[in-house]
């Protein structure tokens, strides 16, 4: 099977751009990445950032699966706890009346957020992520699988009832996702990025090994991961477009999420020793450079894990130059444009 190749967006903020300016970003990218024949284009969720916009995914997805005309629009993911899960079934079942066949339904249970925030969203936060593998059951249930009989609220039905479902992923950075995504029968990805690959060969061999088939979901394991890349026309253009990313993984490894700052802010900042050899560290596993050396790269790293599918995270300054990334990486992989009428 050949490998998948989608993108993730969180709608990031740039330094000396607005978080409007980053939510219409978002959209003129996906409407490229439907031309350029990339498969899936996913939402992030996050509050209480200045890092990121994407508060609600479900909005930014309806906008472009009504701007799109192929590619599969989903959410990476919904913080599921925050939200009751009847609500977030007729979410996407009204999603899905929008563009039939092309909505995918991520649904994570980290908060996307610090602990005061998710307890605003959701007073009730400590049990509700204690409850979310019920949460995710009700939801598959309300999307048209059906209620066990014992349900309280077998008799409250989704609306709008519409002919075909969303197709439904459990995300996750840990082990405890892989294992409920097995127990449940759906594809599963891990979120790479976040962990820089610490622990997702374990997590993706128990998927495999734990999997069980459930009626009418997948047959089979289906395992993605999500991957920060980037690339340009020389490795030394990428790696400058990297200092970007570089001094704002300073920021988030300290617990501060800011606007992602320009190359030329990057270039002037006064890294001492420590922050220095930090980044070295982290520059010897960033997937970046030409298109060929990206691809060569995420390809060994999809065979390694065994994956169908790779969601492709990149950040970059400057707007252009994540469109030219976005546009390299598919000649690269060799997608088919789409042919949009």
């Amino acid at each position: 099977m050949a490998l998948a190749l989608s993108i993730l967006d969180q709608s990031t903020i740039a330094s000396g751009r607005g978080a409007d300016e980053a939510v219409r970003e978002t959209l003129s990218l996906a409407q490229l990445a439907d031309e350029l024949g990339y498969a899936r284009y996913w939402l992030a969720e996050h509050h209480n950032s200045a890092s990121h916009a994407g508060a609600a995914p479900e909005i930014l997805i309806s906008a472009i699966a009504a701007t799109t005309k192929r590619i599969r629009v989903g959410s990476a993911g919904v913080m599921l706890p925050h939200y009751a899960a009847l609500k977030v079934a007729e979410q996407f079942r009204m999603l899905e009346a929008i563009a039939p066949g092309r909505i995918d339904l991520g649904v994570g249970r980290a908060p996307g957020s610090d602990g005061r925030t998710a307890y605003a969203l959701n007073p009730n936060a400590a049990q509700s992520a204690d409850d979310f593998p019920r949460q995710v059951q009700d939801v598959l249930g309300w999307l048209g699988e059906g209620l066990p009989v014992d349900h309280p609220f077998r008799a409250i039905r989704a609306q709008p009832e519409v002919p075909t479902a969303p197709e439904v992923w459990m995300l996750g950075s840990s082990d405890y996702g892989a294992r409920l995504a097995a127990v449940l029968g759906l594809p599963y990805c891990f979120a790479y990025f976040i962990t820089d690959g610490r622990g997702a060969a374990e997590a993706m061999a128990r998927y495999r090994r734990e999997f069980i088939a459930h009626p009418g979901r997948i047959a089979a394991p289906y395992g993605a991961i999500g991957v920060f890349a980037l690339c340009a026309p020389t490795e030394a253009e990428a790696r400058r477009l990297y200092r970007s990313r570089e001094l704002w993984r300073l920021s988030r490894d300290s617990g501060i999420f800011p606007p992602l700052p320009s190359v030329e802010e990057a270039e002037a900042y006064p890294y001492s020793e420590a922050e220095t050899a930090h980044l070295e560290r982290i520059r010897a596993r960033a997937i970046i450079g030409t298109p060929e050396q990206v691809r060569d790269r995420l390809t060994t790293l999809a065979t390694e894990l065994e994956v169908q599918e790779i969601a492709v995270l990149s950040p970059i300054h400057d707007p252009g130059a994540r469109r030219q990334s976005v546009r390299l990486l598919a000649e690269a992989f060799g997608l088919t444009p789409a042919a949009l009428s």
